[in-house]
């Protein structure tokens, strides 16, 4: 058992995964929560997080930190994508080693796994074929911090649980399209044609690609679960274990936005990996079960959107 008085240091809290692992740890009655903007703390320096761990002597951390996006802004911001990521984790990881905390939780991605990889997709098919290119930056630098973690605990004893989640949507999610994740991106585009009357919406790719989503309230009890019951230097997959493509997501969508126009598929633009579906047996065996299902999830995103829009007339 994990003593609830314990120090977390909850990396990326204003985030949607962090920010939902928060409020659960918090409900759950874990009362000494340590946590730091991006103006308090540069993640990317390993100098200022090492002060940050030395003064605050944290006892287990939660990274939830990472620079992330869609197609568009991985295929726009290679550079950024891979540094930020690598430097974010190394820094969180490393000083974790150098101050004793007792265990870290580590969030990764299914973009990890080949392009072409067997389906549903198991934890052993790491590094078995070629990334998908249009964020191979991300998932390069993301299966560093796997293979990192797997190093420490073998040299150091660093006690971790390393998550790699499929897509996750949810309260906090960014609807910037620069930015966003195909779910609110395309919650967005439809709400906003609807609001405008226009006679299409446009969508990128052939919408045949699939993908897997998981409500990041099920993700946050994904992660408290895994911290208080699994410890482990090999990573295991966190998911819904069902795929849904995105013509049928953007339809559903489509139809709880109220939009009646049509959908028009920019075949120019990348679909990305074909397929995005993770076993996940191993989670399964362990106990843990999602509960929100992707309907019901993607109809409180869009009254969150339409909310947030509402208020920023």
């Amino acid at each position: 058992m994990i003593d609830k008085q314990s120090k977390i240091f909850i990396t990326g809290h204003k985030g949607m995964v962090g920010s939902a692992t928060l409020s659960l740890l918090k409900e759950k009655g874990y009362t000494s929560l340590i946590t730091a903007t991006k103006e308090e703390l540069d993640l990317t320096s390993q100098a200022a997080v090492l002060e940050f761990f030395m003064k605050h002597k944290p006892d287990y951390v939660i990274n939830a930190a990472a620079r992330v996006g869609g197609i568009n802004a991985n295929m726009k911001y290679p550079a950024t994508y891979v540094y930020d990521n690598l430097m974010i984790q190394t820094n969180v990881i490393h000083s974790s080693y150098k101050t004793d905390v007792k265990k870290i939780v580590f969030l990764g991605s299914s973009c990890i796994y080949p392009r072409e990889c067997p389906q549903p997709m198991k934890e052993e098919y790491l590094l078995t074929g070629s990334l998908e290119p249009t964020n191979e930056p991300y998932a390069v630098a993301k299966i560093s911090g796997i293979k990192m973690l797997e190093s420490y605990w073998k040299q150091y004893g660093l006690h971790c649980a390393i998550l790699m989640p499929c897509n996750l949507y949810g309260p906090n999610d960014s609807f910037d399209l620069d930015k966003a994740h195909v779910l609110s991106s395309l919650i967005k585009r439809f709400v906003d044609a609807k609001d405008r009357n226009e006679p299409f919406v446009t969508a990128w790719g052939t919408g045949a690609a699939k993908r897997e989503f998981l409500h990041v309230k099920d993700m946050a009890r994904a992660v408290l679960f895994l911290f208080e019951n699994y410890n482990s230097p090999y990573f295991i997959n966190v998911g819904s274990g069902t795929d849904i493509s995105i013509k049928d997501l953007a339809n559903v969508i489509a139809k709880k936005s109220g939009f009646t126009g049509e959908i028009q598929w920019d075949t120019s633009k990348p679909d990305g990996m074909p397929r995005k579906c993770m076993d996940i047996s191993k989670l399964t065996q362990l106990g843990f079960t999602p509960e929100v299902s992707l309907e019901y999830g993607i109809e409180q995103l869009i009254e969150e959107y339409k909310f947030l829009k509402s208020n920023q007339k």
